[in-house]
């Protein structure tokens, strides 16, 4: 059996934030880290957000799928650093960290916010590990019947 490590980016976002905000967010996160962006399978994040063109162009820019869920159950998912404002804005005490771990993992890096000049952040982003166990096997070459 092999284990092989992917990477999960949580992301949050306010409403008409800017995709380079976004992206520059996630590379600064996982470079800061000692993470490749080529690991990176997933973006996640609430439902609410997945129109929003800052979250979609990011996740077409990494060239990965971008992958949601309903506030109810990233407000299940136990997290290091809950917000009232995410709670009292989407219905969840969680995006990014939430969103990151939503299918299990460990949270490598926990929320971090974005650094615009002269205006307040306007997204986060936590970074999970997903480990996937794939068993090696050899196919049973079996002869065709004629």
């Amino acid at each position: 059996m092999t284990e092989t490590m992917s990477l999960v980016v949580g992301v949050g976002a306010s409403r008409g934030v800017p995709v380079d905000e976004v992206h520059q967010l996630v590379v600064r996160t996982l470079r800061e880290a000692g993470l490749s962006v080529d690991g990176v399978v997933a973006l996640a994040t609430v439902d609410t957000k997945a129109a929003e063109p800052g979250v979609i162009g990011t996740a077409e820019r990494l060239g990965v799928p971008l992958v949601t869920y309903g506030a109810e159950r990233l407000a299940r998912v136990p997290v290091e650093n809950p917000s009232p404002a995410a709670l009292r804005a989407v219905g969840t005490g969680s995006v990014a960290e939430a969103a990151a771990l939503a299918d299990g993992g460990e949270l490598l890096v926990p929320k971090r916010r974005s650094a615009p000049v002269g205006r307040p952040p306007g997204a986060t982003c936590a970074i999970a590990r997903r480990v996937s166990h794939t068993s090696r096997t050899t196919a049973e070459i079996r002869p065709q019947a004629t």
